[in-house]
Parts: C-alpha cells; sequence; structure tokens
C-alpha cells in the first residue's frame, strides 16, 4: 500500500491539507495523473496527482496503517 500527503485541496471539501491517505491502486488514473484514495466522506475518487506528495514508510509503519485503515 503506498500513502501521499495532501498538499492542497483546491474546490475538494472532503480533503484535509497534511493529512496522510492510503492511495487506492487505479494504473489508468495514475496515467492520467490522477490519484484514487479515499477521502474524508468515506468514499473512493479521483484527485489530481499534484495536490499529493507520495511518500514511502519504513514497512512497520506502512503495516501499521494498512491494519488500522482495514479496522475502520
Amino acid at each position: 500500500m503506498r500513502f501521499a500527503i495532501c498538499l492542497k485541496n483546491k474546490e475538494c471539501d472532503d480533503l484535509v491539507v497534511r493529512k496522510l491517505y492510503p492511495i487506492l491502486p487505479d494504473p489508468h488514473a495514475e496515467k492520467s495523473k490522477y490519484i484514487r484514495l479515499i477521502d474524508e466522506s468515506g468514499e473512493d475518487y479521483l484527485y489530481p496527482a499534484s495536490y499529493f506528495f507520495v511518500i514511502e514508510l519504513p514497512l512497520k509503519i506502512e503495516r501499521t496503517l494498512e491494519k488500522v485503515a482495514m479496522m475502520g
């Protein structure tokens, strides 16, 4: 699982700046420079990739966040 930090939320009320979001796999969207993630509404949507900074986390942190996401 990959994660991204929201850098801006222009006209996107369901994004919180500086919040970490898990990225859902969507190769087609990524080719179009979009990222699919679950936003504050609880639904998955496409957002411009430029709104985010994709980060690599240490494996231990990544696994912990995955567990938390599955419980939520």
